[in-house]
C-alpha cells in the first residue's frame, strides 16, 4: 500500500486567456499523480469550482485524476457548513478504500487564544481571537479490516499575519516591529494547529493504544522546528519513557539527507512536507520516496507560475505492507 502527500499549490481552474491554464498544469502534474501510484493520497491547496445550480465541488481535481489509478476514487474534503467545499485551499483525502468516518477540526481541541496587537494602527481596543485559518481533516479508513486514521494537515505558513495599518503594499511593511509581530501571530496560528493535531493523536491513542495513525501534509516547518516536534512527541522532548508508544516517526529519515527536501526557497532545499506515523506502523513500513527531481525555486526573480505551472512542492510517498 502506498500513501502520498502532495501540496498541489493553488490548484484551480483559470479564466480563459489567463496563464497557466488548468490544461497546462494538468499536462505537467498528471504524470506526477500517476507516478505516486497512491492507494491513499493527501492533497493540500485544492480549490473548489462552481457550476450553475450545483454546490461548489472539486472539478479541477477530478480532471487531474482522470486517467490515473485514482480516477473515480472517493474524495473526502474539508468543507464549510453547507454541502459544498471551500472556495480555496481544501484538504482532500483521495482513496478507493472504504471510508469509515470523517471529521474536521478547527479550534475544537485548542481554543483560539486572545491577543491585543501592539503595533496595530488604529490600536486594538480589546484583545482579538487568533483563530486558525485552515481546519485539520481526520479520515478513518478500513484497511483489510483494521482502521487506519489519516490526518491531513496544512499548517499556517511563516508569512506574517496582517497588522492593521502596518503594510504599504503586499510585500512592504512600515516597521520592523510590526513585521515581527505579524510573524509572531502566524506562529501562534501554526502552533495552535500543531497542538490540535497532537491532542487528536492522543485522543485516538487513549481510545485504542494500538491505533494506526498517519499524519501527513504541508507542515510549513522543518523537522527540527517546534510544530513538527510538538506533533511527534519524542521522548527526548517529553522526558517520559512511558510515552514511547505515542511517539510519531517521520518516514523521511530513511531517505538520504542530501535528497530530503520538498521545497526550494532562496536556493536552499527545505523539508516542509512530512508524513509522521505511529511506531506500530514501522512493522509494515517498506520505504519512502520524495519526487523532487524537477523541483523549482519560486522565490527566485521572474520564477512565475507561467514559467512553472506545476506545484512548487514535491510529493512524498511511503510504502507499507499490511498483508
Amino acid at each position: 500500500m502506498r500513501i502520498a502527500t502532495f501540496n498541489l499549490e493553488n490548484f484551480d481552474e483559470t479564466p480563459a486567456g489567463v496563464s497557466p491554464s488548468l490544461a497546462a498544469r494538468i499536462a505537467l502534474m498528471r504524470p506526477q499523480i500517476k507516478r505516486l501510484r497512491a492507494d491513499i493520497a493527501c492533497f493540500q491547496e485544492v480549490h473548489g469550482q462552481e457550476r450553475p445550480g450545483q454546490p461548489r465541488d472539486l472539478h479541477a481535481l477530478r480532471e487531474l485524476l482522470t486517467g490515473t489509478n485514482l480516477e473515480g476514487a472517493e474524495l473526502v474534503s474539508t468543507k464549510p457548513k453547507d454541502d459544498g467545499v471551500y472556495n480555496e485551499r481544501n484538504l482532500v483525502v483521495v482513496t478507493h478504500l472504504p471510508v469509515l468516518a470523517r471529521h474536521q477540526l478547527r479550534n475544537e481541541l485548542v481554543k483560539a487564544p486572545t491577543y491585543r496587537r501592539l503595533t496595530a494602527n488604529p490600536p486594538d481596543q480589546f484583545p482579538i481571537e487568533i483563530n486558525v485559518e485552515r481546519p485539520i481533516l481526520h479520515v478513518e479508513l478500513n484497511v483489510g479490516g483494521t482502521p487506519l486514521h489519516v490526518i491531513n494537515v496544512h499548517l499556517k505558513s511563516k508569512i506574517p499575519s496582517d497588522i492593521p495599518g502596518q503594510t504599504i503594499d503586499a510585500y512592504t511593511w512600515r516597521s520592523a516591529d510590526s513585521w515581527a509581530e505579524g510573524s509572531f501571530i502566524s506562529s501562534m496560528k501554526r502552533m495552535a494547529q500543531a497542538l490540535e493535531v497532537r491532542r487528536l493523536v492522543d485522543q485516538l491513542l487513549d481510545a485504542n493504544p494500538d491505533a494506526r495513525i498517519v499524519v501527513a501534509g504541508d507542515f510549513n516547518a522543518t523537522p527540527d522546528e517546534v510544530p513538527v516536534l510538538a506533533i511527534r512527541g519524542q521522548v527526548e522532548d517529553t522526558g517520559n519513557g512511558a510515552l514511547a508508544g505515542r511517539v510519531l516517526v517521520p518516514i523521511e529519515t530513511s531517505i538520504p539527507e542530501s535528497s530530503r527536501y520538498t521545497l526550494f526557497h532562496q536556493g536552499k532545499g527545505d523539508m516542509l512536507d512530512h508524513m509522521l506515523v505511529t511506531r506500530n506502523m514501522l512493522a509494515h513500513y517498506r520505504g519512502s520516496e520524495i519526487h523532487n527531481e524537477l523541483l523549482h525555486d519560486e522565490s527566485q526573480s521572474f520564477a512565475t507560475d507561467t514559467k512553472f505551472p506545476e506545484s512548487d512542492h514535491a510529493p512524498v510517498v511511503a510504502t507499507f505492507d499490511f498483508s
